[in-house]
């Protein structure tokens, strides 16, 4: 096996701000600190598939591109509203553009989408539209608001 050439991440540009991804190469981090991105959140739990990088080897990749990291692992059952709070504050308070990652980037998106119908920015009847347009399947963004009572 040869070694790897470093690879771009594929990035769905959400906003001025955010971008989502699925799992990028410890590589692809490694090259978001000379893009600019001024943040890489993770949401996948380690172990998720056997060949992750893992959130300490993201971590340490991200500090040496001088981006900051923050682990905020979830599965699609089990995102909280405090999970969801998180996230949209990170990305809110982020100095600079936010990369935020999991398998495919729907997980990411669908904190994010969550967070913008409960700030009152996106309604609940837009976020299949919305993902559509980026996409991604965001119905279980409605699921979720529905278990939640919203």
């Amino acid at each position: 096996m040869g070694a790897r050439k470093p690879d771009a991440m594929t990035r769905t540009r959400i906003d001025d701000k955010l971008s989502v991804s699925g799992q990028p190469s410890l590589d692809a981090i490694g090259a978001l600190g000379a893009e600019g991105v001024a943040l890489l959140i993770n949401n996948r739990p380690d172990g998720e598939e056997p060949d992750q990088p893992g959130t300490a080897a993201e971590r340490a990749a991200a500090d040496a591109a001088g981006v900051a990291y923050l682990d905020l692992p979830v599965t699609g059952p089990t995102i909280t509203r405090e999970a969801v709070e998180r996230f949209h504050a990170a990305v809110e308070a982020a100095p600079g553009p936010v990369v935020a990652h999991c398998r495919s980037g729907t997980r990411s998106l669908t904190l994010w989408v969550l967070g913008e119908v409960l700030a009152g920015r996106l309604h609940r009847d837009e976020i299949g539209a919305f993902g559509a347009r980026h996409g991604f399947d965001l119905s279980g963004a409605v699921r979720w608001l529905d278990a939640h009572g919203h």
